[in-house]
């Protein structure tokens, strides 16, 4: 589903970006522009980013 429709983002590229090493909404900025026009799309961007996050980290958990 589009997130950021002013740039084109997807969920799956917010998630894909996540995966390799984004874990800040400034680095998602960055990287792929959401949240730098109009801004709608940073809530939904931000419940994205937490989610994985959460993923990362019990992920981690599960190996130590």
């Amino acid at each position: 589903m589009y997130v950021c429709i002013c740039h084109g983002v997807t969920d799956s590229k917010i998630a894909e970006t996540i995966d390799d090493g984004a874990h800040t909404m400034k680095e998602l900025t960055a990287e792929l522009k959401v949240g730098s026009q109009c801004g709608k799309c940073c809530q939904c961007t931000k419940k994205i980013l937490n989610t994985k996050l959460m993923q990362i980290a019990e992920a981690q958990a599960d190996v130590a």
